[in-house]
């Protein structure tokens, strides 16, 4: 009887210290998603100024399939970049931050499927079927398409308007929780309503450099959560 209270109050001494062990380690976990999520911004760059042009006989170029396998690469890394982000921040963010994450999240879930199909899909309908992809092609630059691709160009439509929505709560609940870097958030909102001011300016593909702040801001709050140092027990 004894012996199991002795056990029973050894095991209540260790876990303070377990608990602060598991905190420390969470907290070094979400810190270390700071530089997930600055890969993913810089790549965000890099894409933005060697994406070739959205023509039939760039589709089966080697740079083509780099670009958009770069592409897939930056989304996965956002997914998890952005998730770290919040989840700093989680509590001071609120509904806003909530709906911010889901939204930015959806939009890099939805631009890796279409940078899938782009990667691997292209380059064999380019050969076999030059009509449909010249008709995928179209939704990007925004021509008519001359085959009926069903749903495909209004969930790329719908990708743009979660880009916006996104980044624009996002980017604003960041800036209320005042936790991390408040001029990588506000750059965050002002790349996010670049493209509104200045679209009907600049057309395809020169507006491809609208998202390079949204990089430039991605890679700014990370590398703000990357250097935080997690608080001693």
């Amino acid at each position: 009887m004894n012996t199991n209270r002795l056990t029973a109050d050894m095991k209540g001494s260790r876990s303070p210290y377990t608990k602060r062990r598991a905190a420390i380690t969470i907290q070094q976990l979400i810190r270390s998603t700071g530089l997930v999520a600055m890969a993913s911004g810089i790549l965000f760059i890099v894409i933005q100024t060697i994406h070739p042009a959205d023509i039939l006989s760039s589709v089966t170029t080697g740079r083509w399939a780099i670009v958009h396998c770069l592409g897939i690469a930056m989304c996965f890394l956002g997914l998890i970049g952005i998730a770290g982000i919040y989840a700093r921040q989680v509590e001071e963010t609120g509904w806003l931050g909530l709906a911010g994450y889901l939204v930015l999240s959806l939009f890099y879930a939805l631009t890796m499927a279409f940078q899938f199909v782009e990667a691997f899909i292209s380059p064999v309908l380019a050969t076999h079927a030059p009509k449909l992809e010249e008709s995928i092609l179209g939704i990007v630059s925004g021509t008519v398409s001359e085959v009926n691709l069903g749903a495909m160009a209004t969930v790329y439509m719908l990708t743009g308007v979660l880009y916006l929505l996104g980044g624009l709560l996002f980017g604003i609940a960041v800036m209320r929780a005042g936790i991390l870097s408040r001029w990588g958030a506000g750059l965050l909102v002002f790349s996010t309503i670049l493209p509104l001011l200045l679209s009907s300016l600049v057309h395809h593909p020169y507006d491809r450099y609208f998202a390079v702040p949204m990089g430039i801001s991605l890679a700014w709050m990370g590398y703000s959560l990357w250097r935080e140092r997690p608080e001693k027990a």
